[in-house]
């Protein structure tokens, strides 16, 4: 018959490995919240309607590409 305290020793052992491996999975469980969190709250900030100012600068931008494009097919404006 073996020893008894083995049994403990190696139930403590066993518990010990456990726990360390929840530990980290709960780590990481958290991290990756943390991580889907920022993304969330990033695509909300980008989600804000464009400054007048922004809207002027793109309006002006397709007008230029209208204009070269324009330009490339022969087009006289």
């Amino acid at each position: 018959m073996q020893d008894p305290y083995l049994y403990i020793t190696m139930a403590a052992a066993g518990l010990a490995g456990l726990s360390i491996v929840a530990a980290a999975a709960l780590r990481g469980w958290n991290g990756w919240l943390e991580l889907k969190r920022a993304e969330l709250t990033r695509r909300s900030d980008d989600a804000t309607p464009p400054s007048t100012a922004t809207r002027i600068e793109v309006a002006d931008l397709k007008e230029r590409i209208r204009k070269l494009e324009a330009i490339a097919a022969g087009v006289d404006l």
